[in-house]
């Protein structure tokens, strides 16, 4: 190692002496230990810490402190679970409210326009359909009665209101009650168009089933076209079936889709023979026919329907008459049972919902052309179309 000059002077001045603490030989042998240390950084058996790296020394306050932090974060949870196991409190869970769902969203919008329906100590649901007080519910809510009882929302206060007009062949009845009166502002539900329904639509059904405040349920549409029985004893056709649970008390309630509208008035459930609770399998008249009948009801008006008076069943090339009302218009035509309908006012016939699609079209008066299958035979007979009575004779 090369000794740079001038670099060690004695303390008389002198520039590297030969002798005393600052001799040559002392600066040498220096200079070999301290080449001797950085080739060998294990010596003494500890390695040199490289420069600017913290020994573990400096290391120990830091650690200590946040030991000593931790513990007393540790101190301050067990003070607390203490304080909750001794009051029997509960922390309350973070994240706030989660977002509404889509039945949740049908809920909140639908919901308003709901509404209990009670005559005597019967009860259902009904639901607004007019800023005026108009209210729509089931035939066989209001039975014969002139006057209801409604509740808006989850208020045990009850709203006198009149009944408008009922019809038992499709199920359907109009109520009014004065909007003053109802103690909240009227929420009206749009009516959709229950043609373009389909099979696999998620639905809700919003109702007071056993007399439950207003309770919200899904499914989806599971079924359409189905026929169900009347309170008069007819059919009902072109009925929606859902899967979404419906009760008693939710009868005359509204079934939405996922945009709030109805598509139709809960009605029936299949009970299959195990009581009176839901099994799956319940059912909806369309709110077209709601629209249909709407207007009249609305004017108390008595809806007059066609009749033909004949029951059929299935067969191969038609609608086989099975029975003839007597004195009906088909008795008086010449109709006869065994009798196979192949048309209708030029409509072809297939099966017994064939029939009764095209006569419900018309009006009681109207005449129509059906043409039937006869001990081998073709014939024609001409039936003028009577009025429905109240009930199945």
């Amino acid at each position: 190692m090369t000794r740079p000059p001038s670099l060690w002077i004695d303390p008389e001045g002198n520039r590297d002496p030969e002798s005393g603490p600052f001799s040559s030989a002392r600066w040498r042998r220096q200079a070999r230990e301290a080449d001797a240390r950085r080739e060998a950084p294990q010596a003494n058996g500890r390695a040199e810490q490289p420069p600017g790296r913290p020994t573990r020394r400096r290391l120990l306050p830091a650690v200590a402190l946040a030991v000593a932090l931790a513990a007393l974060v540790v101190s301050a949870v067990a003070l607390k679970t203490g304080d909750d196991q001794q009051t029997g409190a509960l922390p309350v869970a973070s994240g706030g409210r989660p977002a509404a769902t889509q039945i949740g969203r049908v809920y909140d919008s639908a919901g308003p326009g709901v509404v209990s329906v009670r005559v005597g100590s019967a009860s259902g649901t009904g639901f607004v359909v007019r800023s005026d007080g108009t209210i729509v519910t089931n035939a066989h809510v209001v039975g014969d009665a002139s006057t209801a009882h409604v509740s808006f929302g989850d208020s045990a206060r009850l709203v006198d209101a009149e009944v408008l007009g009922v019809d038992p062949s499709s199920d359907v009845a109009v109520l009014r009650v004065d909007p003053a009166s109802a103690g909240t502002s009227l929420r009206p539900l749009a009516l959709a168009d229950s043609d373009q329904v389909r099979v696999g639509d998620s639905v809700v059904a919003i109702g007071h089933p056993f007399g439950l405040d207003r309770t919200a349920t899904a499914g989806i549409v599971s079924g359409l076209g189905r026929e169900i029985q009347a309170p008069d004893g007819f059919q009902i056709d072109e009925v929606i079936q859902t899967d979404a649970p419906i009760n008693p008390g939710n009868s005359g309630g509204p079934l939405l889709d996922t945009r709030g509208r109805v598509i139709g008035i809960t009605t029936q459930i299949a009970t299959g023979g195990t009581g009176t609770g839901n099994v799956g399998i319940g059912f909806a008249v369309p709110s077209n026919r709601v629209r249909e009948v709407l207007p009249a009801l609305s004017r108390g008006e008595h809806i007059a329907r066609p009749y033909l008076g004949v029951t059929s069943a299935p067969n191969a090339r038609g609608a086989e008459v099975a029975q003839v009302a007597s004195g009906g218009p088909a008795a008086a035509a010449g109709l006869r049972a065994g009798d196979v309908i192949t048309s209708v006012d030029g409509h072809p016939v297939r099966q017994p919902d064939d029939v009764s699609a095209v006569v419900n079209d018309l009006k009681p008066g109207d005449e129509v052309d059906v043409a039937v299958l006869r001990g081998g035979r073709t014939a024609t007979v001409t039936v003028k179309l009577g009025k429905r009575p109240e009930r199945v004779p």
